[in-house]
């Protein structure tokens, strides 16, 4: 009868990689599923109403100002410090000669908060600038 040593045996010095892609593509469809709820932003903002001319085939971006002064460009949030300088690097970025940025601000705001915002965005460099405002219903009118 023959013996088996643990010399004899060969030895298994591959590295099992099956859980590790299992792990890796738990961890993609997590980003799946999150990135567009992170994408969103929420203000909770109450835009004013207007009676509005429809700008769907403009070329616009948008600045929203919520009701206690946070500020977005587009879906990114800025800190005020930071507005100028990032509206005029989006705006270069978006070839800014025809863009027409639209300025969402919260029905709360302040008159002249939502001014010296407007003042910012035309010292960034913006010449079109259009506000933001909610259609009324047909009872309200």
């Amino acid at each position: 009868m023959k013996f088996f040593t643990a010399l004899d045996t060969p030895l298994v010095t591959r590295i099992n990689v099956t859980p590790i892609i299992d792990v890796a593509l738990v961890l993609v469809i997590i980003l799946l599923v999150t990135a567009p709820i992170l994408a969103a932003l929420d203000f909770g903002i109450d835009l004013p109403q207007a009676r509005a001319r429809n700008i769907d085939n403009e070329r616009t971006l948008c600045v929203t100002m919520g009701r206690s002064g946070q500020l977005a460009i587009g879906e990114d949030a800025v800190a005020r410090r930071d507005f100028i300088r990032r509206l005029r690097e989006s705006l270069e970025e978006s070839g800014g000669d025809n863009l027409l940025v639209v300025v969402r601000a919260d029905a709360g705001s302040s008159h002249a908060s939502v001014r010296e915002l407007v003042q910012d965005i035309k010292e960034a460099g913006a010449t079109r600038i259009g506000l933001g405002t909610r259609a009324r219903s047909e009872d309200e009118r």
